[in-house]
């Protein structure tokens, strides 16, 4: 089997592709939560917490030898950190409402309960033709 044979054998599987699909769609809902993190979630946040601006905390370590400041920037890491967070609980909250739509409804209260499953009835029969055929 040639090498362009086996890779198409391999690009055409159904992981391959579903895959594919996932992180492409996955990028672009990426962009979606990142832009509600940005355009809508940051702004009445930055409000509420006095026009503080995280990514402008830094502590000044010095100056390098061509006298540009060495600042350690832990404001940008925060804020990544907290975007993270934001990010993630809106994909928690959107996963569980997918899971919420496919779960199946409970039974109702009135209905007869569905028979044992088939297995269940031959071993029971089995069972039940031991337990005659035994003497006394």
């Amino acid at each position: 089997m040639s090498i362009g044979s086996e890779f198409k054998e391999f690009a055409m599987k159904g992981n391959v592709v579903d895959l594919a699909v996932g992180v492409i769609v996955g990028a672009a809902f990426g962009k979606i939560v990142s832009s509600f993190v940005a355009d809508v979630i940051m702004p009445p946040l930055g409000l509420l917490i006095g026009g503080v601006n995280f990514t402008d905390f830094a502590v000044k370590l010095g100056t390098d030898p061509k006298g540009a400041p060495v600042e350690l920037r832990y404001g940008s890491f925060l804020q990544t950190v907290f975007d993270f967070l934001i990010v993630a609980f809106v994909i928690f909250i959107a996963v569980r409402g997918i899971n919420r739509l496919k779960r199946p409804e409970p039974p109702a209260a009135d209905a007869p309960p569905p028979p044992p499953p088939r297995q269940e009835v031959l071993l029971e029969e089995i069972r039940d033709a031991l337990k005659a055929r035994q003497p006394g």
